[in-house]
């Protein structure tokens, strides 16, 4: 049976790594971990996943300051289509009118600001999946 997945999204490779090794320290096998280095290459991700009908994105933990299509955007747009998906905010630089716009247009789930507590990380996440 397919695992599902969790998706990070962040331009800093080193940030992407961090929590891939956070979130497997913390999940183990429960789940497939996919990293983004931006918002495009993020919904690509989604939709072979969703196209693949194999397994399902269950959370996303997404930058807001990114290249391109900013996080609040992004999450946004995936809210749109896929409105299950748990949405996280993991920012250094988010300003107020961008949170509260994803809290509003996209169900965000948290906003956790850079650098983040590693459990507080694991807890939001724990308390999203609670919610599925």
């Amino acid at each position: 049976m397919p695992k599902p997945v969790i998706l990070c999204v962040d331009d800093e490779l080193v940030i992407l790594n961090s929590l891939k090794i956070q979130l497997k320290k913390e999940f183990g096998d429960n789940y497939l971990y996919e990293i983004a280095e931006n918002a495009e290459e993020a919904l690509e991700i989604i939709e072979e996943i969703q196209a693949e009908k194999e397994s399902d994105i269950l959370v996303i933990v997404s930058d807001w300051l990114m290249p391109g299509l900013k996080g609040d955007e992004f999450l946004i747009g995936v809210h749109q289509k896929y409105p299950r998906i748990v949405k996280v905010m993991l920012t250094g630089q988010a300003d107020e009118v961008a949170i509260e716009r994803v809290k509003e247009q996209a169900n965000l789930h948290r906003c956790l600001y850079k650098p983040w507590d590693g459990q507080e990380l694991v807890e939001t996440i724990k308390s999203g999946l609670a919610k599925i």
